[in-house]
């Protein structure tokens, strides 16, 4: 599960309504909670971020849900508590904070200990393929190193400015489906997600970047529900977690929706699912790229026949292969053999 969305030119992550609340409720309320008081030396933005990284260093917190490390998460949050860009001169680590900001942001940084959720959930933003989003516990946390290749527009498989055709299957936010419709400037994108909820926040992304004459949602299980339609692109990020692994994963991603990751059969029942199907959907010159993160090698040993190309990133990350529609298409029968069809 990688990490991609950090360190974006992006503004504030979000806005929380009482994140400068008064430093007496603030430190009175971390008093009543048995939580860390404030230094006195704390004065700094610069201060700030190296004592939350300790911080949560110190309390074994787990990072990759947009960030890799304690201190890009320690970053994530003090800008979001100060309304800030992530990105800032580094002169602005030695400017002195209020009493009032010092205990949001060190109120944000209690919370994300004694909560284990990742930044993105308490700042409800996540960037992707240079583009903000909303998100909350129904969806998982965009960061699918696939941005890197939405960017490119997929070359040299695609000529962006002659996809007019789309789909993204288990969309959840919707990253994927929008990043896709910013990138391919002539493409309508269909967006499926078998969750209600997953859809709701879809949505509210859709409307939020202005796209829906050109983002399409539908509640479907993979292709079920779908209209007949062929796509140059189809591209997912499905659950690909089997159960073992499952069972390992940090506390973080305790607070993420299980649909969202967990996969039976070793983590590849959607993925082979998607498989058996896509050829059905892809036009001929179209091609099929979806994340299989760790299951990878699982795919490949079960498959030693499919000529799978491996992407390859250069901001980190792995685990996702691309297919031609011809090679999806020779390979159908044994996919659905694989499935019992």
């Amino acid at each position: 599960m990688a990490t991609h969305y950090l360190t974006d030119d992006r503004q504030a992550v979000g806005r929380r309504p009482c994140v400068l609340q008064s430093a007496v409720d603030v430190l009175a309320k971390t008093e009543a909670d048995g939580l860390t008081a404030i230094p006195e030396e704390l004065r700094t933005l610069g201060d700030l971020i190296r004592w939350g990284a300790s911080r949560f260093n110190a309390a074994g917190l787990s990072f990759g849900h947009g960030t890799e490390n304690a201190f890009d998460e320690a970053r994530v949050l003090l800008c979001h508590a100060l309304s800030l860009r992530f990105r800032f001169a580094d002169d602005y680590l030695a400017a002195r904070l209020t009493g009032d900001e010092r205990a949001a942001v060190c109120a944000l940084f209690e919370e994300r200990i004694a909560s284990r959720k990742p930044a993105a959930y308490l700042t409800h933003e996540a960037w992707f393929a240079g583009l903000p989003f909303y998100v909350d516990e129904r969806v998982l946390v965009p960061r699918s190193p696939m941005a890197e290749w939405i960017e490119r527009g997929f070359a040299p498989w695609l000529e962006a400015e002659e996809v007019d055709r789309v789909l993204d299957l288990c969309t959840g936010s919707g990253c994927i489906a929008i990043a896709c419709a910013a990138h391919f400037d002539n493409a309508e994108v269909d967006a499926t997600d078998i969750s209600a909820d997953a859809l709701e926040v879809a949505r509210q992304n859709v409307v939020r970047h202005d796209l829906q004459d050109w983002v399409h949602l539908f509640k479907s299980d993979l292709f079920d529900d779908l209209p007949v339609e062929q796509y140059q692109l189809i591209v997912s990020n499905p659950p690909y977690v089997s159960a073992d692994e499952m069972q390992g994963l940090p506390d973080e991603y305790r607070h993420e929706p299980e649909i969202g990751l967990l996969a039976d059969k070793q983590g590849l029942e959607v993925v082979v699912r998607i498989l058996a199907q896509a050829g059905d959907y892809l036009t001929e010159d179209g091609i099929l790229v979806m994340e299989v993160g760790n299951s990878e090698e699982m795919l490949v040993e079960c498959f030693p026949e499919v000529p799978f190309t491996w992407l390859e990133f250069e901001r980190g990350g792995q685990g996702v292969f691309l297919l031609e529609a011809a090679q999806v298409r020779e390979c159908q029968s044994v996919f659905a053999a694989a499935l019992g069809r």
